[in-house]
Parts: C-alpha cells; structure tokens; sequence
C-alpha cells in the first residue's frame, strides 16, 4: 500500500471516527462531489492537501511574526495563533495580559485551553502554538517548536533548529513528530 493511501486511509478513519462527516457536508452543494456521501480517495487527497496547505499557511504567518520574539534577547515565551474559517485570515491569539509573569510551562497550558474552546465552537479551522527551547539539557542547540493541528485531523509537532548569527536567524532542517488530535473534538470520556 502506497504511503499516500495509507495516510488517506488514516485520515479517512479519524474523520469519520470523529464526526466531521456532518461537519464536511455542512454548505455542500446537493449535486457536488460529496453529496453521496461516501468520499474517494481523490477527494480525500484535495480535502488533506487543502488542510497541509491551510496549515502551513498558518504555520508560515505566525512563524515570521515570532521571529522578532526570537531576536529579542531574554527568555521567550510562547505564542498562539488561529486560522480562521475563510481558511486565509490568521489571527494571533493573546493571553498576554493574563500571563504575566506566568512560567512557559503554565502559559502553554492556556493557550492550549483557549485554541480548545475556539476550536470546539467551530469557529476556526486550525491552530498553532510557537516555543522556543532546547533539544535536551545535554545538547545546546536552540528549537523552534511549532505545535499545530486542523479541524480534519492533521496533527504534529514541528521541530526546527536554529542560530542567531549577526542579527538573523540560520534555521535547521525541520523534524515533524506526532502530536495528539486533540484540540477540535471531544473524545470518549471527555478527553480530546
């Protein structure tokens, strides 16, 4: 099985698993190409391309508005923004008046809270959260974390290292890590 269908397959799954069936044919046309319900695996390829370009759209805004917090000597602390329905406005999300003085560790705690209930309102079609730290207490090497997911169920961490040499930044190549789905629905037990 190609790698495509396998992640087609996955995706498949965790949308109807998760209820976005009622959520996709939302403003469908009667005689558009879902109107069967059923979903092919072409369809399914421009509904999980549409969601990877949505997100690094996102992940492409909000990384270059962060940039100027990397630049900025001292600690940095984490950053939220949210893709809006249009699926082009990004907006930042700002607790910053509600953190100060927080640890990063608490103020990533609230920003997950608030994506969840944007999120789960249905007002946003994806999400992300940027941090910076480092690889291990063993390596020094700086990382740029971005946590981001969309409604259809793409989820990752990305990873990126980077240095700061004469005022600009040197990012590395990007790794990309699991992440949980878990900031759009509600999962069993009350769990996302």
């Amino acid at each position: 099985m190609s790698r495509f269908r396998k992640h087609a397959l996955a995706a498949t799954f965790s949308l109807f698993a998760l209820g976005a069936t009622h959520s996709l044919a939302e403003g469908l046309p009667q005689d558009g190409p879902l109107s069967d319900g059923k979903i092919s695996e072409d369809e399914l390829g421009v509904v999980i391309l549409s969601a990877q370009q949505q997100l690094i759209r996102l992940s492409e805004a909000a990384t270059e508005e962060y940039q100027s917090a990397i630049l900025e000597p001292g600690a940095n602390t984490p950053k939220a923004w949210m893709l809006m329905k249009d699926g082009e406005t990004v907006k930042r999300i700002n607790i910053d008046a509600h953190a100060v003085g927080m640890p990063a560790v608490a103020q990533l705690k609230m920003y997950r809270a608030a994506i969840k209930s944007i999120a789960q309102r249905g007002e946003i079609n994806a999400a992300a959260i940027l941090y910076t730290g480092r690889v291990s207490e063993d390596n020094a090497t700086e990382v740029l974390v971005i946590e981001h997911e969309h409604r259809l169920g793409v989820s990752s961490n990305k990873v990126i290292g980077y240095e700061i040499r004469n005022g600009a930044i040197s990012w590395a190549e990007p790794v990309s890590q699991e992440k949980p789905f878990e900031w759009f629905y509600e999962g069993k037990g009350g769990k996302s």
